[in-house]
């Protein structure tokens, strides 16, 4: 058969299967898989590998030092090996009063599905599934070899997953991996999403006495440590937002030409994104255009993301806090490294006398890029062409993070991203859901990817 009538069969299979793909999600969203409390997790692994087996993959279930990484394979025609990555994690789906719907029951409404982990990663777990068996069912095998791995981690750092590339790279090698995500835009059009920023993820703390005390006792004489790390966060970052670590930039690569281009075709969000989330205005007064898409991706971050001390219920409690914790993100950009951030700020607060203030590592991961000019690239690129009917718009980095930095560069491969995201998914947050027609679509652009990458071409 030629590509054209294989394509036509293949879709035609998506549409047909369709309603049980979705019962199968609904069968992986039932099972809690929450990473950060623990919840559910060795259950997740062993249903993800019992439906891998289902699907006549191999499947075995691999012990870490916390969660089990989910391993699976299958041969096909040629000797190719294409590796599928993705996650069972989820993320709490605390608070709960603000879902419409159970967050572990699949809830269907119009054209949308609803429940926690349905875009972030379990969606696209099925996605993958959906499009390997509409593949096989239409030629009567694959048509290259096909690997998964599939970690619990993702959701809280992905911390062992550089270590268990690297001991297991013989059984992870393959030509080209298809990363855990993928979405359209605001106007419809696929992304291609080619690297990410790293991430040192740390809790800073401080205790100043055994218990809390009345203030007014110890409001004019006791040390307060709620104002101690307040004034040792505050050291962290300017008024420009600019990040007072000595040393923090020398390392940071600036965008290149290339990734100019790229940056300048596409869309500027900033309207939308003000809108979307009720700013009154931008940093350092970005207004749009390439300096906004510049700073959002290509700039290294200081972010506090929870502050907590003291009292914190309603109405009045005159305390003074014996300890204060803050969790802080630095969001790294290439060559920037967790081990190099951390030393760096270790140095910079005892320089600065908070030798008291405590660093927790909490997590961290390198930032990595596919070169935007490789031939995988290109596959997947033309290949959304052929589902969406719209150019991709080609990311040469994205603002969050993910373990993609042992993939690039322990197991030498170029990653694309292909999937059934979209702006309004609320993937981390209450009511987390897909669009059908973006789950059929990328199912449909999966599904030509491995067609092309075994060599069934137009």
């Amino acid at each position: 058969m030629d590509y054209k009538t294989v394509t036509q069969q293949v879709d035609a299979v998506i549409e047909a299967s369709l309603d049980g793909w979705i019962d199968q999600l609904a069968r992986l969203v039932a099972q809690p898989s929450i990473s950060a409390q623990g919840v559910g997790m060795t259950e997740c692994a062993e249903l993800v590998a019992t439906m891998l087996r289902e699907q006549d993959f191999e499947a075995e279930v691999m012990p870490t030092e916390m969660y089990p990484v989910v391993y699976g394979e299958g041969n096909g025609r040629s000797s190719r090996t294409l590796l599928f990555y993705l996650h069972y994690d989820v993320q709490p789906p605390e608070p709960l009063d603000l879902w419409e719907s159970p967050p572990f029951t699949l809830t269907r409404r119009g054209d949308h599905l609803f429940g926690r982990g349905i875009t972030d990663d379990k969606g696209h777990i099925i996605c993958r599934l959906a499009a390997l068996a509409a593949v096989r069912q239409v030629l009567g095998e694959l048509p290259c070899r096909v690997k998964f791995i599939i970690e619990g981690e993702e959701e809280i750092g992905s911390p062992r997953m550089p270590a268990f590339v690297a001991q297991h790279k013989e059984k992870l090698a393959a030509d080209a991996c298809i990363w855990e995500f993928g979405s359209v835009d605001h106007d419809g059009r696929p992304t291609q999403s080619l690297g990410m920023r790293g991430i040192c993820y740390v809790e800073l703390s401080v205790k100043t006495a055994e218990i809390d005390a009345h203030s007014g006792l110890g409001g004019s004489i006791f040390p307060n440590a709620a104002w101690r790390l307040v004034w040792a966060l505050n050291s962290l970052k300017d008024e420009n937002e600019r990040i007072r670590i000595p040393g923090f930039y020398d390392n940071v690569q600036p965008p290149t030409t290339r990734d100019l281009e790229l940056l300048d075709n596409l869309p500027d969000d900033s309207a939308k994104l003000k809108e979307m989330f009720g700013l009154a205005g931008y940093v350092r007064g970005l207004t749009g255009g390439l300096e906004w898409k510049k700073a959002a991706v290509f700039e290294p971050t200081c972010t506090i993301c929870g502050l907590e001390s003291g009292y914190q219920g309603p109405g009045p409690k005159t305390v003074l806090p014996a300890t204060a914790r803050a969790k802080v993100d630095f969001r790294l950009v290439p060559d920037q490294t967790p081990e190099e951030v951390l030393t760096k700020l270790r140095a910079y607060l005892d320089a600065q006398g908070f030798t008291d203030v405590e660093i927790t590592f909490l997590g961290g991961g390198r930032p990595a890029r596919v070169d935007p000019d490789d031939p995988f690239v290109r596959l997947a690129n033309e290949t959304a062409v052929e589902v969406y009917g719209k150019e991709p718009v080609i990311e040469p980095i994205i603002g969050g993070s993910g373990p993609n930095y042992p993939f690039i560069h322990e197991l030498g491969l170029p990653l694309v991203s292909a999937g059934i995201g979209y702006p309004g998914g609320r993937a981390h947050a209450p009511n987390e859901n897909i669009r059908i027609p973006d789950l059929i679509n990328g199912i449909r652009h999966t599904a030509r990817i491995i067609l092309r990458f075994g060599g069934i071409t137009p």
